[in-house]
């Protein structure tokens, strides 16, 4: 039952709801909102009741809904009539949908903090080195099985000889069949890789120390002229349980990770050693 408390025209509904007084029409027109009365001089006429249901409906779009279910989705809130049962199994996928947007936002948020980090290290990078020699980097995971094998394949085929690239653990194991697979899947043989323990490299010189598990950023040793440690948060695919096709998608989008935050890395990398953009930087 919808109860006036005087006149309003369709601008000001318009304009409290924050849509064009068109869209306001186009509600109307498809029942999302009930057909407003019209006064003597034919202008349509609103109330509160409208501006709150609008607003519900409004909200409710934005977070995906369609507008047939949204205005479903209003009325019962509003109207307090009887439950509508369908309505539960798409609350249920919005649910769903937002714990997804909101997972996608966080993992933006890492990478625009990793990107930070990066830029310091670079402004923090040896200048005194001769430009001639590569950009040495060493990806520190727990086991180099997985995450900082990847990384070194993948720096390796993106940066070519610009960088020397390896990868150790904080524990040695052994390279994970899964990375293996999913990096031969991209153009990179990694068959004869091996798992290496991080103590064959204490006594080396890096350009930047990349830890990609929060493990191994505690445990990590401090090398000797390294003052450039970026830690990249990587989820471990190896944790991921299921079938072998489960694995696989986890070891893939690990993979798709690594890439997305090295290219970035790469030129900053490459233009804090006084290097021009790479030809060599391949997608």
């Amino acid at each position: 039952m919808r109860l006036y408390a005087g006149d309003m025209r369709i601008a000001e509904l318009s304009s409290r709801v924050g849509i064009a007084p068109s869209a306001v029409r186009w509600y109307e027109q498809t029942g999302v909102l009930p057909t407003a009365p019209r006064q003597d001089n034919g202008y349509r006429e609103y109330a509160d009741a409208d501006v709150a249901r609008l607003r519900l409906v409004v909200a409710l779009r934005r977070l995906g809904l369609t507008p047939e279910a949204a205005g479903r989705l209003a009325a019962l809130c509003l109207d307090q009539g009887s439950t509508d049962l369908d309505l539960v199994p798409l609350l249920a996928e919005q649910r769903v949908a937002i714990a997804r947007q909101r997972n996608e936002l966080n993992r933006v948020e890492a990478e625009l903090t990793d990107l930070e980090m990066t830029i310091a290290a670079a402004g923090r990078a040896r200048r005194d080195k001769p430009v001639a020699d590569p950009i040495r980097v060493l990806f520190v995971c727990t086991h180099n099985s997985a995450r900082s094998q990847i990384a070194e394949a993948l720096l390796q085929r993106y940066g070519g000889a610009d960088f020397d690239v390896h990868s150790a653990g904080t524990e040695a194991t052994r390279v994970n069949p899964f990375a293996i697979r999913v990096l031969a899947d991209a153009g990179i043989d990694w068959s004869a890789a091996r798992s290496k323990v991080i103590t064959e490299f204490l006594q080396q010189r890096f350009d930047y120390v990349v830890t990609v598990c929060d493990r191994a950023r505690e445990t990590c040793p401090v090398f000797p002229g390294s003052t450039n440690t970026l830690h990249w948060g990587l989820d471990d695919p190896s944790d991921v349980a299921g079938s072998d096709e489960d694995k696989l998608a986890a070891f893939r989008r690990t993979e798709t990770e690594v890439a997305g935050r090295l290219r970035p890395f790469i030129e900053i990398a490459l233009r804090a050693a006084g290097r021009p953009r790479s030809a060599t930087i391949r997608s």
